[in-house]
């Protein structure tokens, strides 16, 4: 998608022709399809970096000689999995379908491979019980099920990162937003466990949001570290780092606000959902 969009020509840009010498502009420089291209960057690069925090925390709750490490590795494996199985595939396929976007019509062409792309990253919102069955786990039983101690304990995780970088202004954009938005977990979690303990059917309402929730605030985690390796690096001229700093500044400006909407729909609870008689269906 992205050679594509560095390569198709079509309309000028609005603040004028970015390419003069040609009919049209390349349609890289129109901010909608960059955002799209960023938002598949962004996804795929968080994605990976949770991928491998998790094999890694998987590799010593196996192999760790001390025991309280391989239980404590287990517990976080045990938060992240539904993460990982469904905030993930919810975001590949965004990402898919954002790049077959980046097509135009073309992207519906099975000679271009994208519409199979597409296919493959919808199947797995299905596999492993359907990503509504990762929410369930996640909120019931991986959070509320241990009166939130796995996700307490990955929270402390979070606060210490933000205290120790808290000191540079540089990161301020970066551990501001993370810190506020683990405290809205926090208070989150505890509101729709109050109304759980009243109706079991209220987990049901609010996991999926939930685990989306809970997926942009591991994200934000792992892309405030990155943000600060690269940061360290910024005067090395290596292009890596500085295009690792400026997708972690679009993921915190364009995609982490999502989870506003998420936590307000949390808050509006079972009954918009129950309202409606069956027969009215």
């Amino acid at each position: 998608a992205v050679a594509y969009a560095k390569d198709r020509l079509q309309m000028r840009a609005l603040s004028g022709p970015k390419a003069p010498d040609k009919p049209a502009d390349p349609i890289i420089v129109h901010p909608d399809v960059r955002k799209m291209l960023l938002t598949a960057r962004a996804y795929a690069e968080g994605g990976r970096a949770l991928a491998i925090y998790t094999a890694l925390l998987i590799d010593k709750e196996l192999n760790h000689p001390d025991a309280d490490v391989r239980k404590e590795c287990a517990d976080e494996v045990a938060l992240l999995t539904p993460i990982v199985k469904a905030f993930m595939t919810d975001n590949g396929w965004i990402a898919t379908s954002h790049c077959m976007q980046v097509y135009g019509g073309h992207g519906f062409i099975h000679e271009w491979g994208m519409e199979q792309y597409v296919r493959d990253a919808r199947i797995n919102m299905i596999y492993e019980g359907t990503n509504t069955i990762q929410s369930l786990d996640l909120l019931g039983r991986k959070v509320l099920g241990d009166n939130g101690a796995k996700l307490k304990k990955f929270g402390r995780k979070i606060a210490q990162f933000v205290e120790d970088e808290g000191i540079s202004e540089e990161m301020q954009e970066f551990v501001n937003p993370l810190a506020e938005l683990g405290d809205k977990v926090t208070k989150l979690t505890t509101e729709i466990g109050m109304k759980a303990f009243q109706n079991p059917d209220e987990v049901g309402a609010a996991a999926v949001d939930y685990l989306r929730v809970c997926g942009h605030l591991v994200f934000a985690y792992f892309f405030a570290r990155m943000a600060k390796v690269a940061l360290d690096k910024k005067d090395s001229g290596d292009k890596f780092y500085a295009a690792k700093l400026i997708t972690a500044r679009f993921y915190f400006a364009k995609l982490l606000p999502e989870t506003a909407g998420l936590i307000r729909t949390c808050r509006a609870g079972l009954k918009p959902l129950m309202e409606m008689d069956e027969a009215l269906f």
